[in-house]
């Protein structure tokens, strides 16, 4: 049982809890995949919202809530009979790739600045992934739509393509997106994060309805 699991090693307990639930509950039995992933970004989401306003105790519980989606698919597919791995294959090839990375903390390449970090970062990327064909390989059209525009910025700049201006007035949903990609383009220029300024906003307006039910 969980309760006399050792306690010396945190992530070792956590995953034999994991096991335990996977062999002995019988929701967690039917679940596969595809059924956790509306749960995987429930957690990220509250995640977020634990760095940009929770406390430390939220940000300690989120960080464990997120950790326990990543065990439950790695027991998921310790499991398959085709091709299976565990937790501790997803944790060797992730310091693995690590290590790849930044070949100057492990390695005798040398970066005294974060410019020079994204270089060999950048490249050691690439040469992992040699067989991708598109500067757009890899990114993932589930992101919110405003980060998703602010990543594809960064990839269209690779390779010199600038989206249309925003145009002067909007008359149609069409011309709306130009204009919302060009807002985008503007905050990557500056740095911004579109999608946090957007959620920051967002806040405002709730505590402002709120104020408004109780007034």
């Amino acid at each position: 049982m969980p309760d006399s699991l050792p306690a010396s090693n945190g992530l070792r307990r956590a995953a034999l809890t994991m096991h335990a639930v996977r062999d002995r509950c019988v929701w967690t039995q039917r679940i596969g995949h595809d059924d956790l992933v509306p749960y995987l970004q429930e957690e990220a989401a509250e995640l977020v919202d634990a760095v940009e306003t929770g406390t430390r105790d939220d940000l300690k519980e989120e960080l464990g809530d997120l950790l326990w989606q990543v065990l439950f698919h790695a027991e998921i597919a310790s499991r398959d009979e085709s091709d299976p791995f565990d937790i501790d294959d997803v944790a060797d090839a992730l310091a693995e790739k690590m290590i790849r990375r930044h070949p100057h903390v492990f390695g005798d390449a040398i970066a005294t600045t974060p410019e020079e970090v994204l270089v060999h970062w950048n490249a050691a990327k690439a040469a992992e992934k040699k067989t991708r064909t598109s500067v757009l390989d890899g990114v993932s059209t589930h992101m919110p739509s405003l980060a998703l525009a602010q990543k594809m910025l960064g990839k269209a700049a690779q390779v010199d393509v600038i989206p249309a201006p925003a145009p002067a007035a909007l008359a149609s949903e069409a011309e709306l997106g130009d204009a919302l990609l060009a807002l985008v383009a503007f905050a990557r220029s500056e740095g911004w994060d579109a999608e946090r300024a957007l959620r920051q906003r967002l806040r405002t307006l709730a505590d402002a309805v709120r104020a408004a039910e109780s007034s």
